[in-house]
């Protein structure tokens, strides 16, 4: 039988709001890097017709002006669109333990609050990771 081509797709886009400020760090070769965590709703009937809602948190990382910027501009409670792919982070802990994380790599944010009225504003609400 003959090995089954798939095609390689990692694309992810969710809607949520940040459970915490954005923390933004500096690598040591000076780098931006974003740590942020969403939260996204799902409504939905259980067996009995009762809305019920489930939420899933998930971590975001960005990079570089994509990372400065919603640090300088999202907080807790902020509503925003992340476009980007699922990655998994492996590291071990002081006692030697094996810990894993899903998180998303953001290449894209949209603000869906208005972060204010001038046009450089407007224009900050979607922004792209740069290369």
């Amino acid at each position: 039988m003959a090995e089954l081509k798939l095609p390689r797709l990692n694309r992810v886009y969710l809607v949520g709001r940040l459970t915490k400020d954005p923390e933004v760090k500096q690598t040591q070769t000076g780098k931006s890097v974003l740590n942020a965590r969403m939260a996204v709703n799902h409504p939905y009937r259980d067996g009995e017709g009762n809305w019920q809602e489930e939420v899933t948190y998930i971590d975001v990382v960005a990079w570089q002006r994509l990372a400065e910027l919603c640090g300088e501009y999202l907080s807790k409670g902020s509503p925003v669109l992340v476009e980007g792919r699922l990655r998994t982070r492996s590291w071990e802990t002081n006692k030697g333990e094996s810990r894993s994380v899903i998180e998303i790599r953001a290449d894209r944010v949209q603000f869906l609050d208005k972060i204010g009225t001038s046009k450089q504003d407007i224009e900050l609400e979607t922004i792209e990771q740069e290369g």
